[in-house]
């Protein structure tokens, strides 16, 4: 089968790579893949981030955002399912968590897998699903409606980050929110905080496309932060009371400063996008403002998947305009390509075509 494989150290260095079918063991399932996208972790293997070449052997198969339709079923599957589903078929349609957790470590007995401490990844720690198949853990699959489309369903993992983002804390209804950062993630958060009731929705983001989508997807303004005073922006469209949430997913210094001045006092600061480098803070302005920080990591296992796909089952959010491009495998190093030149949101990766 074929794969697309970081084959190199340092930036760049993907390749389609040829390799055994794999075959699954005990306590797992085969998927053949139908539908993966590109992400921003991918992008961080891509750039060789320091956090990244830590964890990862090379060549390793890429990809842990996917939708496919379990081919084969190792031994002892049963007894190794978890929430997700209660039992597993040849033919049945799935997503992927892509946290595997160990089960065993006090987060996870506390039921906060999400934050397990010996979490690996498909991917990363293993082979990932850039490719024809792939094999994981039983435990970590989502079992989908068969006609959900791959290509929404792969989102499904992603989508889960933004519900999460918009639900923790104070939530999201009848507030005033700002997402910072129109990625995909944060694009998806648009959606979800506009079906979860926010009173209003601004965005903000340097890239147009970006921002022209974030309207698309719900946001009642949008704004070039390299353009405007964010925090005035907010202040501007909101009466003067600022925004209830900030949901910060830009990863930069800049993003993380003004979306942080952008709150109003006491409200909720949700960090999903940390800066790459250790930043400088006034924690005396923290202390006269009291924000309420809240970090993000991934989705709640399962809670998040079933509020999250509560709203795309029932067409509550639409994901497909996230999806920038359909590429086959053949094609895939195009899509970190597009992305690197700021013209692509999601690209999707179709094993297969």
């Amino acid at each position: 089968m074929f794969g697309l494989s970081k084959v190199e150290a340092g930036a760049g260095g993907i390749a389609l790579t040829e390799h055994p079918e794999p075959r699954a063991g005990p306590g797992e399932i085969r998927l053949k893949v139908a539908a993966a996208g590109i992400c921003g972790t991918d992008m961080q293997i891509y750039h060789w981030a320091p956090r990244m070449a830590g964890k990862m052997q090379l060549p390793r198969i890429l990809g842990h955002e996917v939708s496919g339709v379990i081919d084969q079923i190792g031994p002892d599957v049963e007894g190794s399912l978890e929430a997700g589903v209660d039992s597993l078929s040849v033919g049945d349609h799935v997503s992927l968590e892509s946290h595997i957790f160990c089960g065993t470590c006090v987060p996870c007995r506390r039921d906060r897998a999400h934050l397990c401490e010996n979490t690996t990844y498909p991917g990363i720690s293993i082979d990932g699903a850039f490719a024809d198949y792939v094999v994981v853990p039983a435990r970590i699959a989502w079992r989908n409606p068969a006609d959900l489309p791959h290509e929404i369903a792969a989102m499904l993992e992603p989508f889960g980050i933004a519900v999460h983002a918009c639900l923790e804390g104070s939530g999201v209804a009848d507030q005033r929110i700002l997402i910072n950062g129109c990625g995909p993630i944060g694009l998806m958060a648009i959606a979800a905080a506009c079906a979860l009731g926010a009173r209003q929705v601004i965005a903000a983001d340097p890239n147009k496309l970006r921002r022209d989508r974030a309207r698309q997807m719900g946001a009642d303004h949008g704004f070039d932060p390299a353009e405007v005073d964010l925090a005035a922006a907010v202040a501007d469209v909101s009466m003067g009371a600022g925004a209830d949430v900030a949901i910060e997913f830009s990863g930069q210094a800049a993003g993380f400063h003004g979306a942080m001045a952008s709150i109003c006092k006491g409200g909720d600061f949700r960090l999903v996008g940390a800066p790459a480098h250790p930043l400088e803070l006034d924690l005396t302005q923290w202390l006269l403002r009291c924000p309420v920080v809240i970090n993000i990591h991934g989705r709640r296992i399962w809670r998040t998947w079933e509020q999250a796909t509560e709203l795309v089952y029932n067409n509550k959010v639409d994901l497909s305009p996230v999806m920038s491009h359909q590429l086959p495998l053949s094609d895939g190093a195009r899509g970190f390509d597009l992305i690197l030149q700021g013209d692509a949101l999601k690209p999707i990766l179709l094993p297969g075509t």
